[in-house]
């Protein structure tokens, strides 16, 4: 009998690397693995529902729950993790010494919506004294000009939000002063080039995001995976099949990730860094499913509904399909 074929649009990762290699195949499936950048994945299939499944953002997909039905159905697999005190940059000349300081203060974000964004604000909000709508938001293309919110959004008219001229970059602008701060999930190029006008929020990233950790026990989602939901109501089975293929392939990845023979990435201490995480997180510290993630999922729905996203505050179990929440034993 044949498999039936899917496409998977996804980064390239090393959870997920067996699915694409083919040495993890989803039962019943024939899986078409292409490998895109996050930015042009979440845009297809928010705007044209392109592949059958795909990797998304958190906060793009909270956001489609609106429709009814929805166009997607998630599974409690979380392709990025990430702590994002690294996502705060600032113009050196804008008063901001410290996250305190951004109350009041102009800060640009490529589009409000964006799942690292919508975790920044709270955490601000939570733990620096730094409500969201204290701020102002400006919003646009932070290296290439015009973008727009994938994920239409209807926000409160309280909020202080506007676009950027359509010739202008967030990433120009910041250099320059002329906003004051940028929450962005892609390190922004003047930082990059070493200007001397850009530095970040929290100057020791790594001190703060451990800090944050060991206070809250949250390790932050930024993507799950989604079925199209043509495709889910046709084959309800795809969902547990692809579950059980994507914890495999994670597996996998945690193995070779802690083989000592040879570094299997150009990171010089990969192998004490690892263990370093596991001693703080425990051995399963990437992991999916909803029960070990309760509170970081319903931390996070907390935030996109304070913050305007979501008309009311989901569960974490309403966001996936049943069949991925459970199994069978023996």
């Amino acid at each position: 009998m044949a498999r039936l074929p899917l496409t998977f649009a996804c980064g390239d990762y090393d959870r997920t690397r067996a699915l694409e290699e083919g040495t993890v195949r989803p039962d019943g499936i024939e899986l078409t693995y292409l490998r895109l950048p996050v930015e042009e994945t979440f845009f297809r299939m928010m705007r044209h529902q392109e592949f059958e499944v795909a990797e998304m953002s958190l906060s793009s997909y909270v956001v489609s729950l609106r429709t009814d039905p929805s166009p997607f159905v998630a599974l409690p697999v979380f392709t990025s993790r990430m702590f994002r005190h690294g996502a705060l940059y600032c113009h050196a000349d804008s008063g901001i010494n410290s996250p305190e300081d951004l109350r009041g203060k102009r800060i640009g974000t490529p589009e409000y919506q964006l799942t690292a964004c919508v975790w920044m604000r709270g955490i601000l909000g939570d733990r620096h004294d730094v409500p969201f709508d204290s701020v102002s938001y400006l919003t646009g293309g932070q290296e290439t000009p015009g973008r727009i919110e994938k994920a239409g959004v209807d926000l409160p008219d309280s909020l202080r939000i506007s676009r950027i001229p359509e010739d202008r970059t967030l990433a120009h602008m910041l250099a320059e002063g002329e906003i004051d701060a940028l929450c962005t999930p892609r390190v922004p190029s003047p930082f990059v080039a070493g200007d001397p006008r850009v530095r970040r929020v929290f100057p020791d990233v790594v001190a703060a995001e451990k800090e944050y950790y060991a206070a809250t026990n949250i390790f932050p989602v930024m993507h799950v995976v989604v079925i199209r939901r043509d495709v889910y109501d046709r084959h309800r089975w795809v969902a547990q099949s692809l579950y059980k293929a994507l914890l495999a392939a994670k597996e996998a990845a945690y193995e070779s990730l802690y083989d000592t023979s040879a570094l299997r990435f150009m990171l010089p201490w990969l192998t004490p860094q690892l263990e370093e995480a596991r001693e703080l997180m425990g051995r399963d510290y990437w992991s999916y499913g909803v029960e070990g993630n309760r509170e970081t999922l319903s931390t996070f729905l907390r935030y996109h509904h304070e913050q305007g996203l979501s008309a009311r505050q989901w569960e974490p179990e309403e966001l996936f399909a049943p069949e991925s929440l459970e199994s069978a034993v023996v």
